[in-house]
C-alpha cells in the first residue's frame, strides 16, 4: 500500500498573487513605511518649529511672589521678548486648597526686549501662589 502526499491547492502556500512574490511585498511595506516615517517627522518638525516661533515671540515668569495680606498677593512678573512686540501676560493665585482666588492681565509694551513689573493680584481670600498662566503676543 502507498500513500501519497496530499496535493496543496493551486495558487495557494507560495504561489499565485499573494504568496509568491515575498519580495514585492516586502518592498511595499518597506516604502510604506519609509513614507509613513517621513510624513510624521514632518509633521513633528512643523509642531516643534510653531511651537519655538510662539514661545520666543513673547516668553514670562514669575521668579518671586509674596502674599501680603487675605486679600492681596505681589509677584514679580518678568518678560523675555522680541523688541516691536507686544502682549498681554496672565497671573493668577491660589489659595491652599487649590482655588484660584485672583487673577490679573498684564499689557506688556512693545518697546525693548524685555519688561519687568511688579504685580498685584487682588483676591477673594488669601492666596498662597503667584504663577503666569501664559503671556500672548499681539500681531
Amino acid at each position: 500500500m502507498s500513500t501519497t502526499a496530499p496535493k496543496l491547492p493551486e495558487g495557494r502556500y507560495g504561489s499565485g498573487r499573494f504568496g509568491g512574490d515575498d519580495r514585492k511585498a516586502d518592498r511595499r511595506l518597506r516604502v510604506a513605511a519609509i513614507v509613513c516615517g517621513a510624513l510624521m517627522l514632518g509633521l513633528i518638525a512643523w509642531l516643534g518649529t510653531s511651537y519655538l516661533v510662539r514661545e520666543t515671540r513673547l516668553h514670562g515668569e514669575v521668579p518671586t511672589f509674596t502674599p501680603v495680606s487675605d486679600t492681596m498677593v505681589k509677584a514679580h512678573l518678568s518678560v523675555q521678548k522680541r523688541g516691536g512686540v507686544s502682549g498681554v501676560c496672565t497671573l493668577r493665585s491660589q489659595s491652599q486648597d487649590g482655588d484660584v482666588v485672583g487673577q490679573v492681565d498684564v499689557a506688556v509694551p512693545a518697546a525693548g526686549s524685555s519688561f519687568e513689573k511688579d504685580v498685584t493680584i487682588r483676591t477673594v481670600r488669601a492666596g498662597t501662589t503667584a504663577e503666569l498662566v501664559g503671556c500672548v503676543a499681539h500681531k
